[in-house]
């Protein structure tokens, strides 16, 4: 074999090799994003399928069992339908009512929601303040203060 044949070959082993790796290594990118009450309503449609849902968490349904890193919690959706979530790992920081939960995981059927990954965002916290409540005056007695 040439020298520019064994170049090429070997090129394109590694490219295909970091592809498989790629793929292999994010499930969450051939996951789905639906809504609670699809979760609901067809468990067997996405048995098996890594998925992605939110909902608001229901504070007084928490579970956590530290020693175990065993989770379990319950979200709703702005409809009323509830999800029963359990995560093997930590619990996530601005874990409290009302914030809005993001589960990544799998789906079985007559099971609660099997969550590998567990975020929560509270945007309320986050958002600016409303640009027509702006107080110029107040702003000058700021500066003026330091």
């Amino acid at each position: 074999m040439k020298k520019n044949t064994k170049v090429l070959l070997g090129g394109c082993t590694i490219i295909l090799a970091i592809l498989i790796l790629l793929i292999a290594a994010t499930p969450g990118a051939s996951g789905t994003e639906i809504a609670i009450h699809e979760v609901i309503a067809n468990p067997e449609k996405y048995e098996e399928r890594y998925v992605t849902t939110e909902g608001f968490l229901i504070e007084n349904s928490i579970d956590w069992r530290a020693d175990e890193i065993e989770l379990r919690f319950d979200i709703v959706d702005s409809d009323g339908n509830v999800l029963s979530v359990f995560h093997h790992g930590v619990r996530p920081d601005n874990f409290s009512e009302g914030v809005i939960t993001i589960i990544e995981g799998f789906i079985e059927p007559g099971e609660p929601f099997r969550a590998e990954r567990v975020k929560t965002k509270c945007p309320s916290k986050y958002e600016g303040e409303d640009p027509n409540d702006y107080d110029p005056e107040f702003h000058k007695e700021l500066l003026n203060d330091k």
